[in-house]
């Protein structure tokens, strides 16, 4: 493989510190070009071993580079593994994969409407505050049902006053509907108590008790759409890598501590 490389300056990897070259040894491979933003990063793994074993003589250094190599690569990993898992958590979030009705196939969910993306990046807090507005949104669809019930002259207009400003609304779009387009068996909304009522008890209590249901469900859909996201053949390929580096760490850092051992000895001797 031929490419064409701008050679790293010697302060950038700090061969003050090393003897060897970082493309030769530890840092780049053939198919690899070390990125610049990087540099810094691999040059402060390098210092902190540096200052943790203090090598002298061109043996000790180099072994301490090969170990600043495998962190890196170590790091490298991790990176891969959470790009690997949001490139799939992208897939599970288009409509057609069905995650939603796959996460909830043992439960009754008529109705589901919530989408992947909002169980994904919905917070715990954001749910909380999601239940207390549809608690209050509700108490108050409550209290204009108790006031249609009433005998008071203005019940209907005491009621529509008593709604939250989207369920009116939802209710004005009601009545605005064409009567040609409404559903086998649907009756045209009527502007008074009894058109009201129906209304509220056969849309907007219904819809609470189905958001109610979505609000408990994000859990279940959070959990598949991680679950698909996962690429088991990427994740045994870095794996299998993964388990390459931590032995040959081991085997390292074991080549370190024994020549920091043989040079004490050496100096008490």
């Amino acid at each position: 493989m031929t490419r064409t490389t701008q050679a790293l300056p010697a302060e950038a990897i700090g061969t003050e510190i090393t003897r060897f070259n970082a493309l030769r040894h530890g840092v780049l491979s053939r198919y690899t070009v070390l990125p610049w933003e990087n540099v810094e990063e691999y040059r402060a793994v390098v210092e902190a071993l540096v200052v943790e074993h203090a090598p002298q003589g061109p043996t000790e250094e180099h072994l301490v580079e090969e170990l600043a190599g495998i962190l890196w690569r170590k790091r490298r990993l991790r990176l891969a593994e959470a790009a690997a898992h949001r490139r799939g958590l992208e897939g599970t979030l288009a409509s057609y994969r069905g995650t939603v009705k796959v996460a909830l196939v043992h439960l009754d969910t008529t109705g589901q409407s919530e989408r992947v993306v909002d169980a994904i990046r919905a917070t715990a807090a954001d749910t909380e505050e999601d239940i207390a507005d549809m608690t209050a949104d509700e108490i108050m669809t409550r209290r204009a049902l108790d006031l249609l019930g009433s005998e008071r002259n203005d019940a209907y207009e005491a009621a529509l006053a008593a709604l939250r400003e989207d369920t009116q609304a939802w209710w004005a779009d009601t009545l605005a509907c064409d009567p040609d387009e409404l559903g086998e068996g649907e009756e045209p909304a009527t502007a008074d108590v009894e058109g009201l009522r129906r209304f509220l008890e056969g849309k907007v209590l219904p819809w609470f008790e189905n958001r109610q249901k979505e609000l408990a469900n994000r859990p279940l859909i959070r959990e598949q759409a991680f679950g698909e996201a996962i690429d088991p053949d990427k994740l045994e390929r870095l794996g299998r890598y993964e388990v390459h580096l931590d032995r040959k760490l081991e085997r390292m850092l074991t080549m370190l501590l024994r020549l920091k051992e043989l040079r004490r000895a050496a100096v008490e001797g």
